[in-house]
């Protein structure tokens, strides 16, 4: 690892838990957490705010590589900036997470965000999740996991998590969009979502947190041993 912290990287579909397992795991670490679907919804956001077809990719391009995506504070205190104003609150509403799923597929959108994501990333000691960490933003990480789940054990906690902010997405409703965030995620053109060949799969479908971030914890211990033994280092 060249003397740096390692930089873990979790991917793994919409609902699978990667948000609260890599908090978790930069909490514990005391590493820096990175949100990259935030950063997604964030250009969603400012698209819609102007008035972009989610289909017009040239524009969605231009807004995306010339504007600033920023993510700011503590693992539990995240704020979301694009251009210097916050939109933390923004970006978590169905509109604009439905818009994200859409924009994220836009190549030129995500050549843009993968610069800055490997920008706030490259230096290690960092937590990023997302949907192509370990396979196109860091493919030289030294922890990859794929975490997964059924997309009904998915689409229950979306349901949950959207109920507490008050929104009204009915579970049929919640499932479908989890299923069709699936489809654009696994068949876009520009690094679709699969697991990387070196990721080790954790499937949350039946664990609990505390599971998922020990059996994490275990590979993230082993890799940085095996990194020491290689470097010839004892400690």
């Amino acid at each position: 690892m060249n003397g740096r912290e390692p930089i873990i990287a979790i991917d793994g579909p919409a609902g699978a838990g990667k948000s609260t397992i890599a908090k978790a795991l930069a909490r514990r670490l005391g590493y820096l957490y990175i949100n990259t679907g935030a950063m997604y919804r964030a250009v969603a956001w400012k698209a819609l705010a102007e008035g972009i077809a989610l289909d017009d990719a040239e524009r969605l391009g231009l807004l995306a590589s010339t504007s600033h995506v920023d993510l700011k504070g503590t693992v539990d205190d995240m704020h979301v900036l694009i251009d210097g104003r916050d939109v933390t609150a923004e970006v978590v509403t169905p509109d604009v997470s439905q818009a994200a799923s859409i924009v994220s597929t836009v190549s030129a959108v995500r050549r843009a965000m993968v610069a800055r994501q490997q920008e706030m990333g490259r230096a290690g000691g960092v937590v990023m999740e997302g949907r192509d960490i370990g396979t196109k933003v860091f493919p030289e990480a030294e922890v990859k996991i794929y975490l997964d789940a059924s997309s009904a054990a998915r689409s229950a906690r979306r349901f949950h998590e959207d109920a507490a902010r008050g929104q009204t997405l009915s579970r049929e409703q919640t499932q479908a969009e989890i299923e069709a965030r699936d489809r654009r995620d696994t068949t876009r053109e520009d690094s679709p979502l699969v697991r990387a060949d070196d990721a080790m799969l954790l499937d949350s479908s039946d664990l609990m947190i505390d599971e998922v971030v020990a059996r994490a914890l275990e590979l993230i211990a082993q890799r940085r041993a095996a990194s020491r033994q290689k470097c010839g280092r004892k400690d």
